[in-house]
């Protein structure tokens, strides 16, 4: 008798997860069609609210995967909803539902950019969900034709919201050049197959926010609104701010960047320094904090002194490599400091500045993150590790290191926990930007480890100690192991 109840209740559930997969196709279809998307409004809750353990470790083994795999767990956690809503009594699945609608929809409509699609999305999956529920499918030919449409109504909801980004990607692309399209000096080193180049495509630069999807912004509407305590308000368009802007070469890294991770890139960046912004808006006197605030409410908040006398050399980047800045990386406006992890360095698609006194509060310090920014260590990273002719012994070990905003001023290795050794260093494009390096050395047979550790200008050397990016930062040597 419980063996034949455990079998209606694993028909039951495998109904229901089915029904859910298909009302969520539904509302992300729905969303999808009015350009926005269910799933990405409530992976972007998840992001904000989920403990600080969880969002570190699902960001350690992501990877560059990590907004893909929030999209899978939304969908995961929507169709397990779904399942758990048939075990509750018939008179409670209406309530659930409907409860389901109305917190989908609240969180659409909770961000400043109030995403109405979003919105009608979740109440369309709420209302099918329902439906699915009180006519639940019977037999494994019901459940395959309710999962089979849930899974090709997302899939068609994907493909719409990629094209509207592809769209707005080619727009924001039509702005024109951003910058002078100065060549890129040589650094002495060539193109060591595998070594990094002096400067990192958009396409292969990392991305990292709490967001799915950048989101869309008219370029011809859009304007930078510099306000708060200051004695002259601005509005400024893309033109107005390319007018003033200047390049620069300038290394990015992401706080979350352990030792021999990718989540670092060297670009040629297009932007106003924010001494100018701050001359012509004149702060007042109880300003003390610039506040980046992003197109959907995000903020990050840095010291106002240090920006205003230039101590701490920032910009307002309108442009990366030649080009306006791509979507995903803030497109049309963000703040970067150089030597401050990206985490702490400014928004992405920016709408504002922000002059205040030391009672605002930022997104990262709730996450429980210092308020203060963190620098960016020393750092070198092996790009390449390979023996030349066969049983030559002869190993070429190079890669590439940084220590903004002083520069690198030399790099070591070291072979077996041996004496450290100095390597060739290619020339400097800016202290800001990384430096490449590479050196020859000889190895006898077996397998050896090799380390590599940087110096800045400013005498600090890369710590060897171990240590994960939360909460201050990442620490510990790039270590890779080769057989000779």
């Amino acid at each position: 008798m419980n063996g034949q109840r455990s079998v209606s209740e694993k028909k039951r559930l495998l109904g229901a997860a089915a029904v859910g997969l298909g009302a969520l196709g539904v509302g992300e279809l729905v969303a999808a069609v009015r350009g926005g998307s269910l799933l990405d409004g409530i992976g972007r809750l998840a992001a904000d609210y989920a403990p600080v353990p969880v969002v570190e470790t699902m960001v350690a083994r992501a990877g560059r995967y990590d907004k893909e795999m929030t999209r899978l767990g939304v969908a995961l956690g929507g169709v397990a909803a779904a399942a758990g809503m048939a075990l509750l009594p018939p008179r409670l699945r209406t309530p659930a539902a409907a409860a389901f609608g109305a917190g989908t929809a609240a969180v659409a409509l909770r961000s400043t950019d109030r995403s109405v699609p979003g919105a009608l999305g979740g109440l369309a999956a709420a209302a099918m969900l329902r439906i699915g529920l009180r006519h639940r499918p019977t037999g494994m030919g019901g459940e395959l034709l309710w999962a089979a449409a849930g899974t090709g109504l997302l899939a068609t909801a994907e493909t719409l919201v990629r094209r509207a980004d592809d769209r707005h990607r080619d727009r924001a692309r039509r702005v024109g050049p951003m910058g002078a399209h100065v060549p890129v000096p040589e650094d002495g080193l060539g193109s060591e197959p595998g070594l990094s180049p002096l400067i990192t495509k958009a396409g292969r630069f990392y991305v990292a926010d709490v967001n799915s999807r950048p989101p869309r912004i008219d370029p011809d509407q859009w304007r930078l609104s510099i306000g708060g305590q200051v004695a002259h308000r601005l509005r400024l368009s893309l033109a107005d701010l390319a007018e003033q802007a200047v390049e620069f070469d300038a290394v990015m890294v992401c706080v979350h960047n352990t030792p021999g991770a990718g989540r670092c890139g060297n670009a040629r960046w297009f932007g106003v320094p924010l001494t100018a912004l701050l001359d012509h808006a004149v702060p007042e006197s109880g300003a003390t904090r610039l506040v980046t605030r992003a197109v959907d409410g995000y903020t990050i908040s840095l010291p106002l002194e240090p920006l205003r006398t230039g101590e701490w050399p920032g910009y307002l980047v309108i442009g990366m490599n030649g080009e306006p800045l791509p979507p995903e990386h803030g497109f049309p406006a963000r703040v970067f400091v150089p030597g401050i992890y990206g985490q702490y360095a400014g928004a992405k698609w920016l709408t504002e500045l922000e002059l205040t006194d030391d009672s605002h509060v930022d997104y990262w310090w709730k996450r429980g993150w210092p308020a203060e920014p963190l620098w960016v260590r020393p750092e070198s990273r092996i790009d390449v590790a390979t023996c030349g002719a066969s049983g030559s012994g002869k190993f070429t070990v190079a890669g590439v290191a940084w220590a903004p905003p002083q520069g690198v001023s030399a790099v070591d290795i070291r072979i077996d926990d041996t004496e450290w050794l100095p390597v060739e260093l290619g020339a400097e494009t800016a202290p800001a930007a990384w430096r490449r390096w590479r050196t020859i050395i000889d190895l006898p047979p077996g397998t050896h480890t090799i380390q590599a550790r940087a110096t800045s200008r400013s005498g600090e050397v890369q710590g060897a100690a171990e240590r994960p990016p939360f909460p201050i930062g990442p620490g510990g040597l790039h270590t890779v192991t080769v057989t000779a």
